[in-house]
């Protein structure tokens, strides 16, 4: 039995040229969507964490692409001056946010389409615009195949998994990485259930897992972050599934802050700890995870909750998005050509050729 999810986060509306979203901010008090009409509110949908998750940035960005495209062509009907332009937006584009390598990927390769084609303006807007639904598409395959291929690593029926952040269908266009596995696996075992971290600051976890996955029916359970090693030490967690914003070549893998502590504690009891991510999150160009750039965010998420400061005025704070878990403490990645294991070398460089 396949799972639908009911959530389509990010889409390319043809009839108005446009790239619509859900909106994440305002999750779980309302489930509402933008529109998002110019490259420059792509920008700051992605700054701002409007549309959030690495591949659903991706196909924000790919669509960002479009949106420029359509701007840049009101203004030249010249290839060379396009092409400048278009360059200029890509560059801007990929800055909203530093560590998530699928936005740099989608730009890239919407870039790379047009940059060498024998075609007028118009028609590498055109191609630009249906890539990017391409890809969208796409990001629901790859999800759906990563999901079928995690849950062949469930060791029981009626497991639970625990998950960090946000890698479902809100952080994808509509299936979702760790939360494919865990819908591939409702869909054949429907006594799974899942724990769910807050993941402080922005609290992903609280606010948008647990909302997708009661919107889909399946059981879960919001823990706050310290509390995984109690669960794990009685026994109640049987595997944890995470998403990836990049990974390196040597298998490093940096995501949500907060996940190199639940890689720790997960090995120190022996809980098998998985990476769920598309092969468009490695960057082998990155040798190992000391080489990631860490996204420094606004000190307001740490020291406000809902426009309310919630600790001393003037105190210093510092505020990585990410952290980096080394590839040591993962015991696989699971990707749509399959589950990657140690030596993580070896085996993503296989991927790759497949």
């Amino acid at each position: 039995m396949e799972f639908k999810s009911k959530i389509k986060t990010i889409e390319w509306n043809r009839a108005k040229n446009l790239s619509r979203m859900v909106d994440q901010l305002v999750i779980p008090y309302e489930y509402k969507l933008v529109d998002i009409k110019t490259s420059n509110e792509m920008f700051n949908a992605i700054k701002t964490m409007i549309v959030r998750g690495a591949p659903a940035i991706g196909i924000a960005g790919a669509h960002g692409m479009a949106l420029a495209a359509l701007e840049i062509s009101q203004k030249t009907t010249k290839k060379d001056e396009f092409l400048k332009l278009l360059k200029e937006k890509a560059e801007f584009l990929k800055s909203a946010r530093p560590t998530a390598v699928n936005l740099m990927w989608a730009v890239d390769k919407q870039y790379n389409l047009v940059k060498n084609a024998s075609a007028s303006v118009n028609e590498m807007v055109q191609m630009l615009i249906d890539n990017g639904i391409v890809l969208e598409n796409e990001d629901i395959e790859i999800n759906k195949k990563i999901g079928d291929n995690g849950a062949e690593l469930v060791p029981k029926k009626g497991a639970t998994i625990l998950t960090h952040c946000n890698a479902g269908a809100l952080a994808t266009v509509g299936y979702g990485t760790a939360l494919g596995v865990v819908r591939s696996a409702f869909a054949k075992d429907n006594t799974i259930q899942v724990f769910a971290d807050e993941t402080r600051p922005r609290q992903q976890g609280a606010r948008i897992t647990t909302f997708e996955l009661v919107m889909d029916n399946i059981p879960v359970t919001l823990i706050t972050d310290g509390m995984s090693g109690y669960f794990m030490n009685k026994g109640m967690i049987d595997m944890v599934v995470v998403g990836a914003d990049r990974i390196a070549a040597n298998g490093d893998t940096a995501n949500k802050i907060g996940t190199y502590n639940l890689a720790i504690v997960a090995n120190y009891h022996n809980v098998p700890f998985y990476i769920a991510a598309p092969l468009s999150t490695i960057d082998t160009s990155i040798e190992t995870g000391k080489d990631i750039p860490i996204e420094e965010r606004d000190h307001e998420e740490v020291t406000h909750i809902n426009g309310k400061s919630i600790c001393a005025d003037g105190v210093k704070v510092i505020n990585p998005g990410f952290d980096v878990t080394p590839h040591e403490l993962i015991k696989g990645i699971i990707t749509e050509k399959g589950v990657l294991y140690p030596p993580y070398n070896e085996s993503i460089e296989k991927a790759f050729e497949m």
